[in-house]
This record gives structure tokens, sequence and C-alpha cells, in this order.
């Protein structure tokens, strides 16, 4: 048996390395359009008890209230999953036209809940659901328990901040997002919109809270100001269009759903909802990022996160820190993100700054003081008044990839048009980073080998950087094998079967950088 059959034996029979982490919100699967692991924790914990409150400190503290956080890196929790999203699935429809426009086979969402600021008998504003649309019955009573949790952890992330809010008013409205993973791995998505509700004089906002299983940032903020233009005619406005919404079937990427919706003084209106073509960019949104950052900047961000280093981005907006790190998450297509991913930190949850194991967090800037004395991570200021960007920073970031590729990923990048649309910017910055993995580890497919038909493969590791020409190349590509994003990566190759057809944009870019050198090197000849 070959040394690098060993270790993927061992790796397969324990797992990843570092896969006991205590907190872990993962990213949707860009690689095959489908979720990973989010937000997971134990719903039953939201409040610490008294005895958590002692010596044992803020890591104890929160190990125990958020006991459940964790990273999913087993295959056979991913196949158990599966019968979660059948369940999910209409009936068949009746026309070849519907099974393609609506292929997807899922509702838009589960359902709408309004989370409002209520006083509290100590004065205070306290965040509370006010409404959900529509109201789930005949629970038993375990199932109304589980619900109870999870609503009362989404008042947490729809305000995160922890502050005393007051009536104010004026209050620009943002929109975020956050994932959820449950005890039992069933995954939701979480789409807010927090606003100021319409009337006269001082009052609090109000968050509105949509869930589903479905990943599709955009899509939602176009629901999202749909339902804010309702919410300022009346709230009896909002469930009619919600209950439209929920009975339309989920298009399948790049077609429509149109809407019917009756709005009083206009009639009723047609609302359409285009699904992106390229389904695996659909939860993003680039703007933000390169609004924020310079391309040099971002290329040092990707490589560290490459690199599965620990990063916090600092903002004062919750809609900034959402949409950047659900960026930096899609630079990594095809590999997913393996480590703690909390696009929104509540203050509540501070502490997993001092987690040892890779991170990408969002932290409000008033929290910065708190994150800055941490070493060994990279933080990361978006701030629109910042001084320095790289506020702390291990100081090698800029030669962790090869130079060669950073310029050609730079060049790329100038290519962008200055007023670009999401779409424009989401094809040219894909088209700017791919091109990295393809050229880097693009060949791994052929150092995969096989003892027999049906048998798993084993992947081997030396020989496939020792047969890259370039030294640097080679350098970075040694290290990248050691993350739990190649490793998992390759796991699923090692299962699949040579027959399987390899389906997906990254594996048409390798087809295609190779049919390139093959010509090239002919031409030489």
């Amino acid at each position: 048996m070959s040394g690098d059959e060993v270790k993927r034996r061992i790796r397969k029979t324990h797992g990843p390395t570092h896969v006991k982490q205590r907190w872990s919100e993962q990213p949707q699967s860009a690689a095959n359009g489908k979720e990973k692991d989010a937000l997971s924790f134990d719903l039953s914990t939201v409040q610490p008890s008294e005895d958590e409150k002692g010596e044992k400190g803020a890591i104890k503290r929160l190990s125990t209230m958020w006991s459940s956080f964790r990273g999913k890196h087993d295959k056979d929790r991913v196949m158990k999953e599966q019968p979660l999203q059948e369940s999910l699935e209409p009936a068949p429809v009746d026309t070849p036209a519907k099974e393609q426009r609506y292929m997807s086979g899922q509702y838009f969402f589960e359902y709408l809940v309004v989370v409002s600021l209520k006083k509290s008998k100590e004065g205070a504003y306290e965040p509370q659901i006010t409404y959900q649309f529509p109201k789930r019955d005949g629970m038993v009573r375990f199932q109304k328990e589980e619900e109870e949790k999870t609503l009362k952890a989404i008042t947490l992330f729809c305000f995160p901040e922890g502050i005393s809010w007051a009536p104010l008013t004026e209050y620009h409205s943002e929109t975020f997002s956050f994932v959820l993973t449950e005890i039992d791995g069933s995954r939701r998505n979480g789409y807010c919109r927090r606003l100021l509700p319409h009337g006269n004089g001082a009052r609090p906002p109000e968050a509105y809270c949509i869930i589903s299983r479905l990943a599709c940032f955009g899509l939602f903020s176009k629901i999202f100001d749909e339902v804010e233009k309702r919410r300022q005619i009346s709230m009896a406005m909002i469930y009619p269009f919600m209950q439209s919404l929920r009975e339309a079937a989920f298009p399948a990427p790049g077609n429509t759903v149109k809407i019917k919706s009756f709005i009083p003084d206009k009639g009723t209106e047609i609302i359409s909802l285009t699904r992106p073509l390229d389904s695996w960019l659909e939860h993003v949104d680039f703007r933000t990022l390169f609004r924020c950052l310079t391309d040099e900047e971002v290329l040092l961000v990707f490589a560290a996160a490459v690199m599965e280093r620990r990063i916090v981005f600092i903002a004062e907006e919750l809609s900034t820190l959402s949409q950047v790190i659900h960026a930096v998450v899609a630079l990594l297509y095809p590999f997913t993100w393996q480590h703690t991913f909390i696009s929104i930190v509540p203050e509540i949850l501070i502490d997993v700054v001092m987690a040892p194991t890779p991170y990408l967090l969002g932290v409000q800037k008033r929290l910065l003081e708190q994150v800055i004395d941490q070493s060994d991570l990279l933080v990361v200021d978006l701030s629109e008044d910042k001084g320095d960007t790289f506020l702390v920073q291990s100081g090698d970031e800029k030669s962790i990839l090869p130079p060669k590729l950073q310029d050609e990923i730079l060049q790329a990048l100038r290519n962008r048009k200055e007023k670009a649309t999401v779409e424009e910017l989401n094809t040219v910055v894909s088209e700017a980073f791919l091109p990295f993995f393809v050229k880097t580890v693009g060949h791994f497919a052929s150092y995969v080998t096989r003892k027999g038909s049906g048998q798993p493969g084993v992947f081997q590791s030396r020989p496939f950087y020792k047969a890259i020409e370039s030294k640097t190349t080679r350098h970075f590509v040694k290290k990248f094998l050691q993350t739990q994003m190649f490793d998992l990566f390759i796991q699923e190759l090692e299962q699949q079967q040579p027959a399987s057809p390899q389906q997906g944009i990254f594996h048409k870019k390798i087809v295609e950088y190779q049919e390139k050198k093959k010509r090239e090197k002919a031409k030489k000849r």
C-alpha cells in the first residue's frame, strides 16, 4: 500500500484535520450548486445560564452556549440529508416546458417573519417576532419546541448589535443574509431587510426575514423591494403578495417566474423574478467587495482565504459584511470553505474571534477593540473612512500566490467596466479567478488511480505536485494540498466512478486550457 493511499484512508476514517470545531457557519457549495453547511448551533441554548458566567471565562461560556457549532465534512451525513430536500418537491407538472422552467423542484420560501422592537418592562427595546406567515399548525410538541428555538435565534440575527435601541425618525433600510443549519442537518437561509415602518414621529425599525432553503441573494433582494413598497402602504398588503410567491415554484437557472399582485390605486401588477443563468454565482454580488477594496487588496484577502487562515472583516453596515464575505467565499470556486463562517457575528458571540481554528467572520466596527488584540489573523477594514485597510496581518500574504498568476488575475480584473451590471461584474471576476485553480490544480483527474472497476480512487499527491513545472506554483500547490477545501474536493472525486460525467464551468475551463496547451505545443514542433 502506497504512502498516499495510507494517508487517504486515515483521512477517510477520521475525517479531515481539525474537523472537531466548535464554531461553524458554512457557505453554499459553489462546486455543485447545492448548499453545504451553514451556521450550526444548539437552538435550545440561546441564553447562557448563570453558572456559565463565572470564572471559567469567555471560551467556556461560548462553547456551552453554542455547543453545536460545527463543520460538516462527513460524506455520509451529506447523503442522509438528501431526503430533506426531496420532501420539499412539489407535485410533478404535466408539461415538459414547466419541468424545464421549474426543474429546481422547490418553492421560494418556507415562511416570512416580522421582527419588531418592543419595549420591555425595564424600558429597553428588545426584538420579538410579531408576525409569522404562514402559521404552522398541526405540529407535535417537539416540533413546536424546535420551531420556537429557531424563531428565537432568528431575532438574534435580525438585530445582532446587542445595543439599546430607541425610536428613530430616519433609518436607511439594509438587506443582509445568514445561513442556519439545524441539529438534524436541515439547512435554511435567512434573508433580512431592516427598515423604518411607515408612520409619523419617532419609531423603532423592524426587520422582515424570509426563511428559505434556496440561496439566491439577488432574487430575494428584489422580493424585499416589493415587500418594502407594500409595507409603506399597509402591513396588510404584504401577505397577499407573499402568498402568491409561496405558491409559485422556484425557477430553474436562466428562467423567470411571474407573480400577480394587486395594489390599491394601481391595480394588478405583474412582477417578474428572473434567476441568473450562472447559478453558482446567484448568491453573490461582487460590487461591494470591489467598492470597499482595491484589486490588490482583494487578491491579498483571496490568498489568505486559499490558505484557510483566520480572517475578520470590519464594517458598520450589516449588508456590507454579508455581501463581502459571501463574495470572498465565491472566489474560492470550485472549492468550498470548510471552516467557521459567520457573515454577521452577534455581539453575544464576539468571543468566537478567540477560536484557534480558521474562520471568516463579519464584525461591526464598534466591536473592533475586541478583535485587534488577537494575533495570527487578518483583520480587514471595509469602512469608507478607514486609514489602513489591513489592521492586523501576518505579513506574508503577498508572497502566498505565484507572482505570475497574481499578475494574470490583476490584468483580468482590469477588463471590467466602470459601471458594470451585477452579471457583467460576476463574469469578469469569475474569468479572473477561476483560471488560477485551472492552472495550478486542474490536472488533478490524471492522478487518481483505481485498482479495479467500481473501486474508490486514491489520489497520488506527490506525483501530482511534482508534475508542475513552475517552482513557485509547485511550492504553492504543495501547501494548498494540506487545506481542508482541497481535501474534501479530492475525497468527492475519489468516490466518483470514471464513467461519471464531469459537469460545471470548472471542468469546462480545464478542458479549454488543456486543449490550448496542446495547440501551443503542436505549434512549437
